[in-house]
């Protein structure tokens, strides 16, 4: 399979604002192996909202990177949320 996991991560904090913990939600995209999506080889592609990089450069190098994938359709969707 050719895998997309697609990665959210969120803050909980306590009644007074303090964090807590992190939650790690998935959305896991599942391909049939073809060799054309060979082409997109291993990668992983972060953004942190208080670093200096800008989200809409980022977004566009990463929908260049997965363009591929528009004439494809997932055989499998799996969103979970990782253990705590």
């Amino acid at each position: 399979m050719f895998i997309v996991d697609l990665t959210r991560q969120f803050e909980v904090t306590d009644a007074q604002g303090e964090h807590e913990h992190f939650v790690q939600v998935h959305c896991e995209l599942r391909y049939a192996p073809q060799p054309s999506l060979q082409d997109l080889g291993t990668f992983n592609s972060w953004f942190f909202h208080d670093s200096d990089g800008d989200l809409d450069t980022w977004a566009k190098s990463l929908n260049a990177l997965l363009e591929l994938l528009q004439d494809h359709k997932p055989a499998e969707v799996s969103l979970y949320e990782e253990p705590a």
